[in-house]
């Protein structure tokens, strides 16, 4: 049996969620919104709003995913809950994800993943963290949702 769902199963809106929706999460929105197109309703938020991180948007930029207009917003902002999957990428984010699925319909998984953000040492070991981070988000996100029409690669 595979391990993916079928087309029919895949959910219809997914919200990718972090701590301040500044770096992973604003990532794996990016790259699913990317790969799937309009096949599937994508956003991000955060525990928290933070700053928008000029880091990980230099990195998208490099697989040609374009970050800048990316405005960080809590989880407690989204103008809509209606989702059928969320995926959270930090401990804090899955813990309010799991609250989400006390009220609603909403599926929870958990992609443990690293924070670039703490990454030490010269611009260019800084931004292979955030590289890592994007490719490892950009293998997990064709995996967990097999698309038609897009087979974009990092």
């Amino acid at each position: 049996m595979s391990a993916t769902p079928p087309q029919a199963d895949r959910p219809k809106a997914v919200l990718f969620a972090c701590n301040m929706n500044s770096v992973r999460s604003p990532m794996a929105e990016a790259i699913l919104r990317f790969l799937a197109g309009r096949q599937i309703y994508v956003e991000s938020a955060g525990v928290r709003a933070g700053e928008a991180d000029p880091f990980a948007a230099a990195v998208m930029e490099e697989i040609g995913i374009d970050l800048s207009a990316h405005a960080p917003q809590a989880l407690s902002d989204l103008y809509d809950s209606s989702f059928d999957l969320v995926i959270s990428l930090a401990p804090e984010a899955h813990h309010q994800a799991l609250e989400m699925t006390r009220t609603q319909a909403i599926d929870a998984e958990y992609w443990p993943t690293i924070d670039p953000t703490a990454a030490m040492g010269s611009r260019e070991q800084i931004l292979d963290a955030y590289r890592e981070v994007r490719d490892g988000l950009f293998r997990r996100i064709k995996a967990r949702f097999p698309l038609e029409g897009r087979a974009a690669d990092v």
